[in-house]
């Protein structure tokens, strides 16, 4: 009789690595899931570090304040700019101020604000849990009896979700006056019309719809810079490559996230 077949590498096995893959997937998925739910417990029970809490919310909403300003300024200048040429296909101009307002306030105030605080904030957790996992800092912690999750991250959670709301607001009123500032010098509009169709158009859910969008990619983007940094090894290296997946996962999942929210409000 002929000798068996030898088995396929795992790289020639289709089913194999499928099979390897999904697991993988599920082990990551449920791994971040418990590290959340031991940061949400952290942040709902005592001891709080109010300090550490309002030293990260400086750090993640006062200081991310020009970023999100310029980008929602230029946002809804060029937003105005394709509406109105869009619209003019269809003799519809007038009717720019109403979907500028209404695209920001849903849409792109909180989409971009987080997606700035997932390349600004998210990085720089990443990096500084992540060093401190280098240095043996978070060991030295445990060792004193201190819990990282209290001290490392549900104050960042916490800041988090009350800063990326207030930031969101901020990038609210600057996107809109960016749509007008370019809709009066540049196309003509008359500056009152223009004011009052917007706040005749615009309705409270569509503000509070987007704050609440910004309160859940606010807790995305602190979640994945310290799952990532805590979970960080491998030295120099390994920080820079939890770095890097802190923010490209941040902006998955805030892009997979705005899609769900938005279909929920949208059948509510």
């Amino acid at each position: 009789m002929g000798a068996a077949a030898a088995p396929l590498p795992a790289a020639l096995n289709p089913v194999r690595f499928v099979g390897r893959s999904a697991l993988a997937g599920v082990r990551r998925v449920g791994s971040v899931a418990l590290f959340a739910g031991r940061g949400v417990a952290a942040a709902f029970s005592a001891p709080w570090f109010l300090g550490q809490t309002l030293r990260q919310m400086l750090a993640i909403g006062f200081f991310s304040l020009p970023v999100v300003g310029l980008t929602a300024v230029f946002t809804g200048a060029a937003l105005a700019l394709n509406i109105f040429s869009g619209g003019g296909r269809f003799n519809a101009e007038q009717v720019m101020p109403q979907i500028v307002a209404l695209g920001i306030t849903r849409e792109l105030g909180p989409v971009l604000a987080a997606l700035m605080l997932a390349g600004r904030v998210s990085a720089a957790i990443a990096a500084e849990v992540g060093a401190m996992r280098a240095t043996e800092q978070i060991d030295a912690m445990v060792t004193l009896s201190t819990d990282p999750f209290r001290y490392l991250v549900a104050p960042r959670l916490v800041a988090a979700v009350l800063v990326l709301p207030l930031l969101t607001a901020v990038a609210d009123i600057i996107g809109v006056s960016g749509g007008w500032l370019v809709a009066v010098r540049v196309l003509g509009f008359n500056p009152t019309v223009y004011v009052r169709n917007t706040m005749t158009f615009i309705q409270e859910w569509d503000v509070g719809s987007g704050l609440v969008k910004a309160a859940v990619f606010g807790f995305i983007v602190a979640l994945m810079g310290c799952y990532h940094g805590y979970n960080a090894s491998g030295g120099a290296r390994g920080v820079g490559r939890a770095t890097t997946h802190a923010v490209v996962s941040s902006a998955i999942l805030i892009f997979a996230s705005d899609y769900l929210l938005t279909t929920l409000f949208t059948r509510a």
